[in-house]
């Protein structure tokens, strides 16, 4: 099926192979990050693993690290979940893939229409990469 405008043509298209990679989180709910708050997450393809950096709800930032999954549900479209490492439980939400650029993603909380997180292509810092 044809790409057009470099949009995914369904949420069906999502899968752990275009999702690889790092992305930051660029707004959540509408709204911009405060200044210096961050969140990075890194998706690796081959193994379904991630490993995020973030500040937003602790001090000193926090590198977690787990595994996701990528599922088509029929009405939806692709959701993704996860769980975190070292038995600290799956994430808050599982969260439909609005829409996917090579650029930019955006996921809505199933559960909670409010939650939109829009994430943007990125290189995590190097200072995070060497921690």
């Amino acid at each position: 099926m044809p790409l057009c405008g470099n949009v995914l043509p369904l949420q069906r298209y999502v899968s752990r192979h275009n999702i690889s990679g790092s992305w930051a989180l660029n707004s959540w709910n509408g709204e911009p990050l405060a200044e210096g708050s961050y969140v990075y997450i890194k998706f690796e393809r081959a193994d379904r693993t991630y490993t995020m950096w973030q500040n937003i709800d602790s001090a000193p930032a926090r590198k977690i690290t787990g595994m996701y999954n990528i599922e088509i549900d029929d009405e939806l479209g692709a959701v993704i979940r996860g769980n975190y490492d070292y038995g600290n439980g799956d994430w808050t939400h599982r969260y439909i893939v609005k829409s996917l650029t090579a650029k930019t993603m955006v996921w809505v909380a199933k559960d909670d229409a409010n939650d939109i997180s829009e994430y943007v292509r990125c290189d995590i810092p190097a200072d995070l990469l060497e921690e």
